[in-house]
């Protein structure tokens, strides 16, 4: 935000983007974290993840916290309003100019940038799933990412079983408080594993 030209370089690279990221589609693990939900034994999805996707299978807002923001919306960094990004990004490519919200203040994608803080919000709502989970399951992540990676630590750290499921090492692979480590493609494993558990509920 510290000049308009770099203010137009970042919706230019966002415009660029765009195309690709409306088109993307919640896949069988997203879904199979819905049909948890449904049936009540879900406390809470904590991503890193920007794109959107979980609240776009259906997860509630009141399950999901997305610790790094969304690209799904725009978002005044003067006023905190959110609006959909598509009229946005066709003002950007008719006037090649960055919008700004009605109070004037600047406007972006609602995702966390570098050097910006985190939302105490976001970040609160986390460890009270952390807190409330009697299972907690790390899916596709290295876990090297901090804080979000901390949060299923402080979920283990009570005792509760913590599964890592990954294709690739994680940071957590050696730690004590792991239960069960699986590695592979989670979209095989995780929605075939919460489909068995459903039947046999």
């Amino acid at each position: 935000m510290a000049s308009e030209a770099a203010r137009i370089a970042h919706w230019d690279y966002k415009v660029g983007q765009w195309e690709y990221v409306s088109k993307a589609r919640p896949n069988t693990t997203h879904r199979a974290i819905v049909q948890l939900e449904k049936v009540g034994r879900l406390v809470g999805v904590l991503t890193q993840n920007v794109d959107g996707l979980h609240a776009l299978a259906g997860t509630s807002p009141e399950r999901l916290v997305e610790l790094h923001g969304t690209n799904t919306l725009v978002e005044c960094q003067g006023c905190g309003k959110r609006s959909d990004p598509a009229a946005h990004f066709e003002f950007f490519r008719q006037r090649r100019r960055a919008p700004e919200c009605v109070c004037g203040g600047y406007l972006k994608l609602a995702t966390i940038s570098f050097g910006q803080a985190l939302n105490p919000r976001e970040l609160e709502r986390a460890e009270q799933a952390a807190e409330a989970a009697d299972l907690v399951v790390a899916l596709g992540s290295t876990l090297s990412v901090h804080p979000a990676a901390s949060f299923p630590l402080l979920a283990a750290q009570r005792g509760i079983p913590y599964v890592i499921i990954n294709q690739g090492a994680t940071d957590h692979d050696q730690l004590a408080c792991v239960s069960l480590r699986l590695e592979g493609d989670v979209g095989s494993i995780f929605p075939a594993a919460v489909e068995a558990a459903l039947a046999t509920s």
